[in-house]
């Protein structure tokens, strides 16, 4: 059974950092791209981070590129976001994917950023 769980997600102020991680199991982990994805409420999902199975160079959003980064460590098939300078705008619910023949999604995690 494939499973992809969030954690880390939470009220910070701007300015503040938080790490993200997302433990996987149920597939092979290192085959897969791994992604991080953003829903802030009453916009469309947005690829915020990606990085291959090799953990080749990541991708980011325009966005949040100088401030995240996302790393992986397959020997414990899991992906991590470290998100540092974090603005008002980063408030969304941060949701893992893993990618390859297959599409798998978490369940989320809220992260707030406000005063």
């Amino acid at each position: 059974q494939v499973q992809l769980v969030e954690s880390g997600g939470g009220l910070v102020q701007p300015g503040g950092s938080l790490r993200l991680s997302c433990a996987a199991s149920g597939f092979t982990f290192s085959s897969y791209a791994m992604s991080w994805y953003r829903q802030a409420p009453g916009k469309a999902r947005e690829l915020v981070a990606g990085i291959i199975g090799a953990g080749g160079t990541p991708i980011y959003a325009d966005s949040v590129k100088g401030r995240f980064t996302i790393s992986r460590d397959n020997a414990k098939n899991t992906v991590y976001l470290q998100m540092n300078s974090l603005k008002p705008e980063d408030t969304a619910v941060y949701y893992c994917n893993a990618f390859r023949l297959a599409n798998y999604w978490g369940k989320g995690t809220l992260v707030t950023v406000s005063s």
